[in-house]
Formats: structure tokens, C-alpha cells, sequence
């Protein structure tokens, strides 16, 4: 996989009809490799290996209705009550992030109501807290660990936030 400013991790692969298949364990299935699906997958790993996000809390690629139109967001995340955390928009490593990206993560957050939002092309990450109150997006200078954005205890494994 391409360069990108995320560790690099082991993955399944394997070719099929002139495709390069990558198994999505989110999904149980093998998906094709585009540029974008290899970000999101190298993201999905950052976030449970380096950030201790459950696997089985992260939805991928799933249908939301935004104002009567069927849409699919790229990555939400719950807590542990099963309430949306985060809301995931990844781009292939050739697109820049743009306002357009953000609106497209805030097009989905205005149903799913999560407190946070994540785009990245794998080269640049932007990660906000969103307070529904004040109406505002405070930008963060880091990916939190789960724990911390949920108030759960302690990662068991120790691993400190970066």
C-alpha cells in the first residue's frame, strides 16, 4: 500500500479477476483495494491498534437516509451504550480534504449525531469535537484514545495516548 502517515500494518490481500482484494475484517468480506479503501482500511487498524477502539463498535460503509436521500457513511463508531461517537469520512491519498469532505461528514453527522468527526486522506487528518449546544466544532491536535473520548477507564494493554 501507499505512503502514507499511518503505521503500517499486515493485512490480507490476495488477487481475483485482475482486482486486488483486501479483506475487511468490519465487514467480514473481501473488498476491492481502491486507493480511498486502502486509507480507510490502514485508518480503521490506526484506530483499534493505536487508540483501543473496539472492533465490533465500528460500522463500515452502512446506509443513512439524509433528508429523504439514501447515503453511506465511511466509518461510525458507537460507545459503549450503542450511542454514535464518531463519524469517519476517508478520501484516496490523491484527494485533497476539502470544505466538500467536511460537509459531506456533517451531511451524515446531522442524523447520526455523534460528538466527533474524522476526515483523512492518509496523508492529512482532521479530527473535531463537535458541542451540539453552542453549535461549534473545536478541532483537535490529536486522535484521542477511545477511553478518553468515552470517559471509560484505561486502555488494559496500558499503551499510553500519543
Amino acid at each position: 500500500m501507499q505512503n502514507l502517515q499511518l503505521p503500517e500494518y499486515t493485512f490480507r490481500t490476495k488477487d481475483h479477476g485482475g482486482d486486488r482484494l483486501i479483506f475487511d475484517v468490519h465487514r467480514r468480506r473481501w473488498v476491492r483495494l481502491t486507493p480511498e479503501e486502502g486509507v480507510r482500511q490502514r485508518f480503521l487498524r490506526f484506530l483499534e491498534k493505536e487508540r483501543g477502539f473496539p472492533v465490533p463498535l465500528m460500522a463500515v460503509e452502512r446506509k443513512v437516509e439524509v433528508n429523504g436521500l439514501p447515503q453511506r457513511f465511511d466509518l461510525l463508531v458507537y460507545d459503549r451504550k450503542g450511542n454514535p461517537l464518531l463519524v469517519g469520512e476517508f478520501k484516496a491519498p490523491g484527494v485533497a480534504i476539502t470544505q466538500e469532505a467536511f460537509n459531506q461528514a456533517i451531511r451524515y453527522n446531522s442524523v447520526l449525531k455523534a460528538p466527533y468527526l474524522l476526515v483523512s486522506n492518509g496523508l492529512t487528518h482532521f479530527m473535531c469535537r463537535i458541542d451540539f449546544e453552542i453549535h461549534k466544532a473545536e478541532y483537535l491536535v490529536q486522535i484521542p484514545e477511545f477511553a478518553e473520548m468515552t470517559g471509560d477507564s484505561p486502555r488494559p494493554d496500558g499503551k499510553p495516548a500519543l
